[in-house]
């Protein structure tokens, strides 16, 4: 596969991570508006009900990207919703279909509805906030908060600094973007930002994620890959860390050998197999563990007896989404169901 042909991840990646850190992400691009929330309060993702505001157009169909209910430190009133696009390229219909997202949630909740935009395209001059018509005494005004990723390319030292999940989102997304058909240099920006969190003092949970964001987004030629997991193993390997396991499971999905002997390909093979169904495993059970700390032995039991891969990877995209542990344990046992 050429340069060329290599696209970048920018939105699974995004979306994840704004699951995971929705509260980092206010935090770091919109602090005026994380001081305003009672974090005491659990915040509320509608990930399930955000499809039906999604509708046919003659663009195809749209669905915006992440929907939150929040609770206010103060005012009137005190339940509201977060609604956020990150859009990666440029869209003439950008602050449209903001809008029309914004109204179609305030319809439906009856709840204000707070718009948020990140804007991760190249274009410096981009910058799409508001919507304003006037006509004869009539005066309608729509605005909205953005963050333009490219501001944050004169403040890297800054970013390097920032233990916020989305200070690493922000580098990876910026570095992704100028090694657009440079895959040798993508390469040696992606290790970069991988060993870092290794130097950084993330704990186990915020490197496997961070991992896995810098990975997906960051895509390369799969020569250049499998180069850059060796380095990764050999990394661990040099340091004795042993809590870097699960990332080598990872490199391993991706094709490469974590001995160096030659033959036994049936052995590694079945190896290979076997870290890729565990990685899916730990994926899903980390998951639920960071959203709702206790996960029941008996769910963590029943995840690790799946031999299934797609069934993990579908369970994983559940885990990010579902409202309790019960009702994901449900997933697990149907015939459970009263």
């Amino acid at each position: 596969m050429s340069s060329e042909e290599i696209k970048a991840d920018y939105d699974g990646p995004w979306k994840e991570a704004l699951s995971i850190y929705f509260e980092q992400f206010l935090l770091f691009f919109f602090p005026n508006l994380h001081r305003e929330i009672d974090w005491s309060q659990p915040y509320r993702s509608l990930d399930k009900e955000l499809m039906e505001l999604g509708r046919k157009s003659k663009r195809g169909t749209k669905f915006p990207d992440k929907l939150f209910e929040v609770k206010l430190r103060a005012g009137d009133p005190l339940w509201i919703l977060i609604h956020v696009e990150v859009q990666s390229q440029y869209d003439r219909d950008f602050t449209d279909r903001i809008y029309r997202y914004n109204y179609r949630a305030l319809d439906r909740y009856n709840r204000w509805v707070v718009s948020l935009g990140v804007l991760g395209d190249n274009n410096p001059s981009w910058r799409p906030c508001e919507i304003l018509y006037t006509l004869d005494g009539y005066e309608f005004k729509f605005k909205f908060p953005i963050a333009k990723l490219l501001d944050y390319e004169s403040r890297w030292q800054e970013l390097e600094s920032d233990d916020n999940p989305f200070a690493l989102m922000v580098r990876a997304h910026l570095k992704t973007l100028a090694t657009t058909g440079k895959m040798a240099e993508r390469k040696q920006w992606k290790w970069t930002l991988i060993r870092s969190l290794f130097e950084r003092g993330y704990n186990r949970e915020e490197v496997v994620n961070l991992f896995r964001f810098i990975d997906r987004m960051m895509t390369l030629p799969t020569s250049l890959e499998q180069e850059l997991k060796t380095e990764i193993i050999r990394y661990r390997e040099e340091r004795e860390m042993p809590f870097m396991s699960q990332i080598e499971e990872m490199a391993k999905e991706e094709g490469i050998e974590q001995g160096r002997e030659e033959g036994r390909q049936q052995g590694r093979e079945e190896g290979r197999q076997q870290g890729t169904l565990q990685t899916r495993r730990e994926d899903v059970l980390e998951i639920l563990q960071i959203r709702f700390a206790e996960v029941p032995a008996e769910v963590v039991a029943s995840v690790n007896q799946i031999e299934d891969i797609d069934l993990l990877k579908q369970l994983h995209r559940q885990a990010i989404a579902i409202p309790s542990v019960a009702q994901f344990q449900q997933l697990l046992n149907p015939e459970t169901e009263s």
